[in-house]
């Protein structure tokens, strides 16, 4: 079976591993900086390219990642290795922090809707946009990349549906900027292929110039089925996490981000290259539910992957 006409998956793709932050922030107990450091190393050893390794916050907010100094220094050396990393910072102290540490690419953090803006960074949208110019002027003076996100594109838990428009004016910011690798994010996982499709085909029609990726939660068990919609638009920069752990502290019942190990799996069977090996991915995944517990739903760690055959049935004896 093919796709209809025009509809065509990529060759290949890049995924992001986020759960250095995005996943361990989510951690009330502490996870210590070696088994942070540790868990990164294990997960360039997998194939993965690009890592978001920490967020510059401030330590109060979110205590768990107030070692980003630490697990940073730790695991420059990786980039010799050909791995990129990048930092979330939330304002321009945190951007100076990260620069100082050594990173050498930063992600600004912004929410579609006012309602998720106040309750993630206590300001409007209008007001979050406003303040990236000192941040940005400090990046471009020490030659740092800069990506921009946009938290709660596909569906907001207090406003419902985003309007195209709102999105295309936040984009329109981005630009004037010089911000032109803009993240996708479905914060609160309600989008739906049809909505992801439409609005990414959209969106890079009217911005051929940018390039979007996209940042999937599974909140409603969704996320695989919204990357390959994007995948169908010409989405190939997409971020996971390890063990499908995340969530966003500021949604009501949000759980975890895009399993990383799902993903690539899914990919993989649709002909799809990564780079990643999944046999690794896999361990690593068991390594971190070992640290912490738990995994966030990785259907990987339960069933495994579909060339994990097991040893056929004997002839079935009958009763009766």
């Amino acid at each position: 079976m093919s796709f209809p006409t025009g509809l065509k998956l990529p060759s290949e793709i890049t995924v992001c591993e986020v759960a250095p932050r995005d996943g361990f922030q989510a951690e009330n107990q502490w996870i210590p900086t070696e088994k942070k450091v540790a868990i990164v190393r294990k997960l360039a050893d997998t194939g993965i390219k690009s890592i978001e390794l920490t967020s510059f916050v401030h330590p109060k907010a979110i205590p768990q990642l107030k070692d980003a100094e630490e697990v940073v220094k730790a695991c420059l050396d990786l980039e010799e290795k050909g791995i990129q990393f990048r930092a979330l910072v939330p304002n321009e102290k945190g951007a100076q922090r990260a620069i100082d540490a050594g990173i050498k690419k930063i992600k600004l953090m912004l929410s579609a809707t006012d309602s998720h803006s106040l309750s993630n960074a206590n300001s409007t949208t209008k007001e979050a946009i406003d303040g990236f110019a000192p941040i940005i002027e400090l990046a471009e003076k020490h030659q740092v990349k800069v990506g921009g996100s946009i938290s709660v594109a596909f569906g907001c838990p207090f406003e419902h549906k985003v309007p195209i428009h709102r999105l295309k004016k936040i984009i329109e910011r981005y630009t004037e900027y010089g911000v032109y690798e803009i993240s996708l994010a479905d914060s609160a996982g309600m989008g739906n292929p049809k909505s992801v499709y439409e609005t990414v085909g959209e969106l890079r029609n009217v911005f051929p110039d940018v390039t979007f990726t996209m940042h999937l939660h599974n909140t409603r068990d969704m996320a695989v089925a919204n990357a390959f919609a994007g995948m169908l638009q010409g989405i190939t920069g997409f971020d996971s996490s390890i063990a499908a752990l995340g969530g966003c502290p500021y949604i009501p019942n949000a759980s975890g981000n895009l399993s990383t190990e799902d993903f690539v799996h899914a990919v993989h069977e649709a002909g799809v290259k990564t780079g990643i090996d999944l046999d690794k991915l896999i361990q690593v995944a068991k390594d971190v539910k070992g640290i912490i517990g738990y995994d966030g739903g990785s259907y990987m760690m339960k069933a495994g992957p579909n060339y994990e055959l097991h040893a056929k049935p004997k002839k079935q004896e009958k009763l009766g």
